[in-house]
């Protein structure tokens, strides 16, 4: 059974802290991992969660800072001392101690990295803040086991006990030559069976998957989701083995960019959630709802462009909303699935092998969509000329915004923007004009006015 923050365990944590109840305290989390307390943290006031964290030890902490909300580890991180700080650094691998200190101001970085005792570690972390933080090498950690392919398997053991005692989780064993080029992995079952003689050379397998160091950190989990990775080493532009990328920093990304789609899609321009200022939520949802304010004005033009024909068939105004609804919901429908596949890098081959199913699929959706509509015009005493026209209208408006829904988001990605903004108002708001452009303008053409 998963864990689950209840009143009474809220209630007891903050008794314990208002008393100063500092060995229930310890008690109450020895057992409790650190992403749970996190969870808690989340959940208590500012100076209560700076409360526990001091509290604490280091390991223990270092592990809950990763874990708890943004917010409130840039307020807890303001509260500790550069002392502090560099204790709970030291505890942490090279990657999730150079985001710590990322989230400090140079001023303070500078001050906590003159706390921290191992130069190596200093070094690391600096190498790492040099990189860009969306990219393999602001990613990776570099903590790993990594042996000569010179070694005899002896050698290797030896060695490989020596530099596990810096690195968490053993993922690969990697190989290298004198230089530091990465040359491929060793199977932990052929060290094992091999004689304690025998070369490293002569077992390790030389096909290995690796990303250079400037790779986004979105092609690192397209690559570490296709081969079913839990780690990828990392090298740069001549082959040297930099550091390794582990699963878990791969699902922090996809998370954030789930979620930044997430918000495109509903039409904010910015990363914000539910807690953040008035202010911060307004800048994100302004400039989209300017866009629709602006889009629904340019509809409101059209319909005054053929003023002639709603006042010889009033009956136009009240199909203009499913029109327009027609086109949105298909222009969502196309992008979202063409927004999906190149996220997962599954939009490929010909343009116009994709343009002829669009145009087959709307083809078969507008004429469904076009007898329903047909039939239930006696229902609502329209005529039959005048079902046709509507018909029509929405088979031709489908295709159009399903095409729009395709190769908008196609044409963002290639300019390097963000396809997921296709999902959202803007494609909404141009089909919505381009439908009902073409409603107005088929009902011209198929009525007399």
């Amino acid at each position: 059974m998963g864990f689950e923050i209840t009143k009474e365990l809220l209630e007891d944590v903050k008794g314990y802290i208002d008393t100063s109840n500092n060995k229930s305290l310890l008690a109450l989390f020895e057992e409790m991992h650190h992403a749970d307390i996190a969870e808690v943290l989340d959940e208590l006031s500012f100076d209560e969660a700076v409360f526990i964290i001091k509290l604490l030890d280091s390991e223990t902490t270092s592990e809950v800072l990763m874990d708890v909300d943004d917010d409130v580890r840039e307020k807890i991180l303001q509260k500790l001392s550069a002392k502090e700080i560099a204790e709970e650094v030291e505890e942490l691998d090279s990657d999730d101690a150079a985001d710590i200190i990322a989230e400090l101001s140079e001023e303070r970085q500078e001050a906590v990295m003159s706390q921290i005792e191992d130069e190596e570690h200093v070094k690391e972390i600096e190498e790492l803040l040099a990189y860009d933080e969306d990219s393999a090498g602001g990613l990776m950690a570099k903590e790993l086991v990594q042996v000569n392919e010179n070694w005899t398997v002896l050698k290797c053991v030896k060695e490989m006990r020596i530099q596990a005692e810096k690195v968490t989780r053993v993922h690969s064993i990697y190989v290298t030559n004198d230089k530091g080029t990465l040359k491929g992995r060793l199977s932990l079952k052929d060290l094992l069976i091999a004689s304690t003689r025998t070369p490293i050379s002569e077992i390790y397998i030389p096909k290995v998957d690796s990303v250079n160091v400037d790779e986004s950190g979105e092609e690192v989990a397209n690559i570490m989701r296709k081969y079913d990775l839990e780690a990828i080493p990392v090298v740069d532009n001549e082959g040297l083995l930099l550091g390794r990328i582990t699963i878990d920093d791969i699902v922090d990304v996809i998370k954030e960019e789930a979620d930044k789609d997430y918000q495109l899609a509903a039409g904010l321009v910015e990363d914000v959630e539910a807690d953040d200022s008035i202010l911060e939520l307004t800048k994100a949802r302004l400039p989209w709802l300017i866009l629709g304010l602006f889009g629904g004005l340019g509809s409101v033009v059209i319909m005054e462009g053929f003023e002639s024909a709603m006042n010889s068939y009033k009956e136009l105004f009240f199909f203009t909303p499913l029109i327009a609804a027609m086109a949105g919901n298909v222009g969502v429908q196309s992008s979202a699935i063409i927004v999906q596949g190149l996220a997962n890098d599954n939009v490929k081959g010909s343009l116009w092998k994709r343009l002829l199913k669009e145009v087959g699929l709307s083809l078969i959706n507008g004429l469904v969509l076009g007898v329903i509509v047909i039939a239930v015009a006696p229902l609502m005493h329209l005529s039959l000329q005048f079902s046709l026209t509507v018909s029509i209208s929405m088979l031709c408006v489908i295709i159009v915004a399903s095409l729009i829904g395709t190769f908008v988001p196609i044409i963002l990605d290639k300019r390097g923007i963000d396809p997921a903004i296709a999902t959202g108002p803007f494609i909404t708001t141009s089909n919505d004009i381009f439908g009902i452009f073409l409603f107005f303008m088929i009902a011209k053409a198929f009525l007399p006015f």
